[in-house]
């Protein structure tokens, strides 16, 4: 049987529109994605002084803090997360700096249509640190993800990469600058892709329809 686009093969309720990105702090790649005219309904952060807040709101974006500090657990918190995803009636969420760990029972409500992106070459240098680690572990290519949430951190099925090469005399800033202006390319581009049911997963392998390719920048 052909591989069914994960996002047309579920029930499609009518009133699904949009994505809402979750954001911690500037929110670069959030601006990516409105500055790309996709369709952003709303911005949530867990913290009030996340600068990507005020971007959001003046554009005309709904953009709302939940302090994660408020709540007894992550589960709790989680849930309260959801009910305000849930708002919006989202097409897809979209994590975008969101620096919180999400429980088991918020990744698997939103299974399918949940997206981050990572600073690093997935599987390589999962979790935080990747630019120095990458810089520490001597990779000659180092970049960004696109991948599906899944309960395992940064584990998710890989979308869509870009590669950067890595300098000599790179520091920890440039390098990430160059990993950066690949996230902003790959980000909106992924995005685009889900919303538009181009999507499948075959063997935990993610296949794009009309295969597009991979990227390599040599941002300067």
């Amino acid at each position: 049987m052909a591989d069914a686009p994960l996002w047309r093969a579920r029930a499609r309720d009518s009133q699904l529109t949009g994505i809402v990105v979750l954001i911690s702090g500037r929110g670069s790649n959030m601006r990516s994605l409105v500055e790309h005219q996709l369709p952003v309904r709303a911005v949530l952060s867990n913290r009030a002084d996340a600068a990507g807040l005020a971007f959001a709101r003046d554009r005309g974006i709904p953009a709302v803090a939940l302090d994660h500090r408020d709540f007894a657990s992550r589960e709790s918190f989680d849930q309260a997360l959801a009910e305000l995803i849930d708002r919006y009636h989202p097409e897809a969420v979209i994590l975008a700096g969101f620096m919180r760990i999400l429980s088991v029972g918020l990744v698997r409500r939103y299974e399918g249509r949940l997206l981050n992106i990572h600073p690093s070459l997935l599987p390589a240098f999962p979790g935080l640190d990747t630019h120095a680690r990458a810089l520490q572990a001597g990779v000659k290519i180092h970049g960004a993800t696109v991948h599906y949430v899944t309960p395992e951190l940064d584990a998710g099925p890989i979308i869509l990469q870009a590669a950067v090469p890595v300098r000599p005399d790179d520091t920890e800033a440039s390098l990430a600058a160059r990993v950066l202006a690949g996230e902003h390319r790959i980000f909106p581009l992924a995005v685009q892709w889900l919303l538009d049911g181009r999507l499948s997963i075959s063997e935990g392998v993610v296949r794009v329809a009309g295969d597009p390719p991979q990227w390599m920048f040599n941002a300067s």
